[in-house]
């Protein structure tokens, strides 16, 4: 159990320190919303010690938005110290808190052992911070190391690694094209698929790296042929066709997935039943968010073009096939629609002389005598 009791500060304080570590998470995210909003300086320690423990995502969120109220001169230096800390949570929490600080001052506190934190957590954050934090004269030194990473991890760290990178923009594509050419086959496709994220965002991550894999596999030129549907005299390719389907495949299931990837926890909604009212003025942190991906560079003949372009002509074809039987699917129903119609008036016809008929049974005289009359 990590002591948050802070010091030299008021009843509110203790309080509010001491609902930092109740059993009921809403309970300490009202305790956290409390004490940024009415900071003070006592509440620094109770503060940066349950961010290292806190195992709800929200309630850490609001935790760092707490240390952001705080004076940057109190908050900086105790975060500094909370880098060295033994818990992974501890540094990948104060690094995220000073992502959300914004100070150019921590720039010189990511070492390069925290860009390559054998936590996946800790070095996705770190990368994240490095990238909004960099000067510019160091950007390209740092587009290197995180290049030198490419390759690592699952999915999520590889797509983090790849929004790193593509965040500084063309100063990365030095180390990106180097790290290309590298004969490892995961870092050549990772370096690939950043690149191609790079120049065209629409593509989408997981089509990207199905793309960059073809790339290694066949060679640039040969890719680019599959991926236009012939072979490399020109003729129909039934390979290349099946292989743009799949790419096509794979960035129709981007959408969710990466977005999970990416997107940074927002502050909490506040939660209901506050026992004090609070009065949320200021925006939640201080930069905006790092690592969305820019506009497309400059094409570079490692990663053909023909193949961006041939992966969005399927993505078209699809669509345009989708919408056909949305129509066809229109016109069945209408089909449908008026057969159902005409059978039931012919059921009602039918049933309107059943009707009759059994009159007629049931009256046989009436029946009679009004034919008379109608003779007269």
């Amino acid at each position: 159990m990590v002591s948050i009791n802070p010091t030299n500060g008021t009843p509110r304080d203790t309080r509010l320190a001491g609902a930092l570590s109740a059993g009921d998470p809403s309970v300490r995210l009202q305790a956290a919303l409390a004490a940024g909003s009415n900071p003070g300086p006592a509440l620094l320690e109770p503060l940066v010690e349950r961010c290292a423990v806190e195992p709800d995502l929200f309630v850490r969120d609001m935790l760092s938005w707490a240390l952001t109220r705080l004076p940057p001169e109190t908050t900086l230096p105790r975060l500094r110290r909370e880098l060295g800390s033994e818990r992974a949570q501890a540094r990948s929490q104060a690094l995220h808190t000073l992502s959300k600080i914004g100070d150019e001052r921590a720039w010189g506190w990511i070492t390069h052992a925290m860009l390559r934190d054998p936590d996946d957590e800790v070095a996705r954050t770190a990368w994240r911070v490095a990238v909004a934090l960099a000067p510019e004269d160091e950007k390209k030194d740092l587009a290197g190391e995180l290049a030198g990473q490419l390759g690592r991890g699952d999915r999520e760290v590889r797509l983090s690694l790849s929004r790193a990178l593509a965040g500084l923009g063309d100063v990365a594509e030095t180390a990106l094209a180097t790290a290309a050419a590298s004969p490892d086959p995961a870092v050549s496709a990772h370096a690939r698929a950043t690149q191609l994220l790079r120049r065209d965002p629409e593509i989408g991550f997981d089509a990207a790296v199905e793309e960059a894999k073809r790339v290694v596999a066949l060679g640039p030129e040969r890719a680019a042929a599959a991926g236009a549907g012939t072979d490399t005299g020109g003729q129909p390719g039934a390979a290349g066709a099946g292989e743009n389907a799949d790419a096509g495949e794979t960035a129709g299931l981007m959408g969710a997935t990466e977005a999970r990837g990416a997107v940074e926890p927002t502050m909490p909604t506040q939660p209901t039943g506050l026992t004090e009212p609070v009065g949320l003025t200021e925006p939640v942190g201080s930069i905006q968010p790092v690592g969305s991906i820019r506009p497309p560079g400059p094409t570079e003949p490692s990663v053909p073009s023909e193949a961006v372009r041939a992966l969005r002509a399927l993505r078209a074809a699809r669509a345009e096939e989708a919408e056909r039987s949305g129509r066809a699917d229109n016109a069945e129903r209408a089909d449908n629609a008026g057969r159902a119609e005409n059978t039931k008036k012919a059921e009602n016809t039918e049933r309107a002389e059943k009707a009759e008929n059994a009159r007629r049974a049931e009256n046989p005289g009436r029946a009679d005598n009004a034919g008379e009359t109608a003779e007269c």
